[in-house]
């Protein structure tokens, strides 16, 4: 009697690059990642771990992931005195107490924040030796508040786009689909806080840049009310729509970021008079229960009716609806001539260039003096030609065409209220982006960043749902001016209502300082006590890729159909989604990159390896598994 035999054994292997980087100590059984700034400020005050610890754990996770491995290219440049600076904090601490809950925390700042000991260089080879010596204002206050600037996160080249690609860095990655964009301008802070490079970070919005990576990321963000918080010492785009702040992992951790950045500054005219809307704290202020019988308007007019919409729609009305199940009361409204208004009201065009040119003169060691010259020469990336080149052709500020975008600013801003008014709203709802994160080179459509960055109206960036191909999905929730006390309590309802904070697949814990080694699947196919053959596997759980070999005893391949991979239905197998060997020769290898249903499926054991032979054409099959 013919019998077949399969056998599957799992080995290790992997040669990991060293470091400079690589963390001299290591505080044992302590791991940062997800841990929040309220855990990491109690494990200091236990002495569980120290400001240096931190430092060099997440120094650890950046040598680990963002150059190597899913090679996310978050980071641009790590503070040299990062290590000195948390000693300092550490001595500070033993002598008399921490300053408050930044005291030690590491966080990272977007290249266009003005920093000491870093370079400057908003994500553009045409500033890639800028370096002002001084630091932005709200950099500045988060030193103040006692946090340690571990380093600068890559951008969108000058924040001229969405997806995070430039001159001077190249692309960034989003960890939950290392194909994919993780929104922009400030995409490097996003996926960086996404992967537990830092606790927190910084970045500018001027139109959608801190909410579009937020969503991209399953992070939350702020756009607060223009004026809420400095601009000085932040590169600009556009002086009327620029505004900087944070982007974490939970509300509480934006609260305390905001905190320690938001407030008056003497050198940015738009902040005077802040400090009146300013509570004494935005983290005590928090209250979830704001949420239960909240009115929030659902703006269905920025949905979107395209066919590429409709996934993102789907999602986010399911999110509404257990939103409404926790006790909120979402009303669809209409915000009159809607379209019309948010149509030529922005003000990039109008003043990139001139604002660019101001900024530099400012500076006389600054290597570029104006956006003519970055023009004339050639240092772009190619994908921002014709966007600066429009840019650059308005010839003077003040033209008809911005007079009349002004108008309608203030008219937008009048008939938000307005609605909020007549509806007795607490806050409007709708998505950040109507499509998902966009592979990257494709265009990411779908934005709706305008309403906020024309209006000037504050709105916060949350996690609304997860799309069945692992991608987050965001949304805006909008409020009147100065509202952002009230914005951040609905976001903390709304955290707590739907429970979406993951860790991104592609950069999980490190094991020893290390990531964790890839598996090695050697599966031996025996028919009859004739051994045909053997396919390695080895899978790398930080790039989803599966990496596989077929070897074939002399004259036997042509007994071996065909091999593929299989994804299970229940407790039957169903349908083949990855060929290994497709008959020919006497050898097949390749790789192949995992779709995140695929990678939980392979963790929970739903994949087959099958083997279709002469002898057993509807093929025989043996489970593939890689767990830790």
């Amino acid at each position: 009697m013919r019998r077949t035999l399969f056998a599957a054994v799992v080995a290790s292997l992997l040669i990991v690059p060293s470091s400079a980087q690589t963390p001299r100590t290591s505080p044992s059984g302590f791991d940062v990642v997800e841990k929040t700034i309220p855990e990491l400020q109690a494990a200091m005050e236990s002495r569980q771990v120290t400001s240096r610890q931190l430092v060099e754990l997440y120094l650890a996770r950046i040598a680990a992931y963002d150059n190597i491995g899913p090679a996310l290219h978050a980071i641009v440049a790590i503070n040299p005195e990062a290590l000195t600076i948390a000693d300092a904090l550490d001595a500070e601490r033993r002598a008399s107490g921490a300053r408050g809950p930044l005291h030690g925390i590491p966080v990272l700042v977007k290249d266009n924040y003005e920093t000491m000991e870093m370079p400057t260089s908003a994500g553009s080879i045409a500033l890639a030796s800028f370096h002002p010596r001084s630091d932005a204002f709200q950099v500045r206050k988060l030193r103040d508040a006692g946090a340690v600037i571990l380093g600068k996160t890559n951008m969108h080249e000058l924040a001229a786009g969405i997806t995070t690609t430039g001159s001077r860095f190249g692309q960034t990655r989003n960890p939950y689909d290392l194909d994919r964009n993780p929104g922009g301008s400030s995409g490097g802070t996003g996926a960086a806080v996404a992967a537990n490079f830092a606790v927190a970070g910084m970045g500018s919005d001027t139109c959608g840049s801190i909410r579009n990576p937020a969503s991209h990321n399953n992070l939350v963000g702020l756009r607060g009310t223009q004026g809420l918080s400095s601009r000085t010492g932040i590169v600009p785009l556009s002086s009327t729509q620029d505004i900087g702040g944070p982007l974490a992992r939970s509300i509480t951790d934006l609260a305390i970021m905001l905190d320690a950045t938001v407030g008056p500054d003497p050198a940015d005219a738009t902040t005077t008079g802040n400090a009146a809307h300013i509570p004494s704290s935005y983290r005590t202020s928090l209250r979830a229960d704001r949420l239960k019988g909240a009115r929030l308007g659902t703006v269905r007019g920025l949905f979107g009716t395209a066919p590429e919409d409709q996934e993102v729609t789907a999602l986010v009305n399911k999110a509404l609806d257990a939103l409404k199940k926790a006790g909120a009361e979402p009303i669809d409204v209409v915000i009159p001539g809607l379209d019309d208004l948010l149509r030529d009201s922005s003000l990039i065009n109008a003043e990139f260039k001139f604002d660019l040119a101001d900024y530099l003169s400012r500076h006389p060691d600054a290597p570029v003096k104006s956006l003519g010259e970055i023009l004339d020469r050639g240092l772009y990336h190619l994908a921002l030609e014709e966007r600066f080149r429009d840019r650059n052709g308005v010839e003077q500020r003040g033209t008809d065409q911005e007079r009349r975008a002004r108008i309608k600013r203030v008219a937008l801003r009048d008939a938000v209220v307005a609605v909020m008014e007549e509806h007795r709203l607490d806050a409007v709802i709708y998505p950040t982006l109507r499509r998902k994160p966009a592979r990257i080179g494709d265009v990411q459509g779908g934005t709706n960043c305008s309403l906020s960055a024309h209006s000037g109206l504050p709105a916060l960036g949350v996690a609304a749902a997860w799309s069945e191909d692992g991608l987050p999905i965001g949304v805006d929730v909008m409020g009147r001016p100065w509202s952002e006390a009230a914005l951040l309590s609905l976001g903390f309802g709304i955290e707590q209502a739907l429970d979406l904070r993951r860790a991104p697949f592609s950069t999980p814990p490190l094991v020893n300082g290390k990531p964790p080694v890839p598996r090695a699947i050697s599966v031996t196919l025996d028919e009859g006590g004739d051994r045909l053959g053997v396919v390695q596997l080895t899978y790398d759980e930080t790039t989803g890729r599966l990496s596989y070999q077929s070897i074939f005893a002399p004259n036997r391949e042509e007994r071996v159909g065909a091999i593929w991979i299989h994804r299970m239905r229940g407790v039957r197998t169903a349908a083949a989604v990855h060929l290994l060997f497709n008959g020919t020769g006497t050898a097949s290898y390749g790789s192949v990159v995992l779709s995140a249903p695929e990678r939980a499926d392979l963790a929970g054991g739903r994949l087959r390896v099958r083997f279709y032979t002469r002898q057993h054409p509807g093929g025989v099959e043996v489970p593939l598994t890689a767990r830790r």
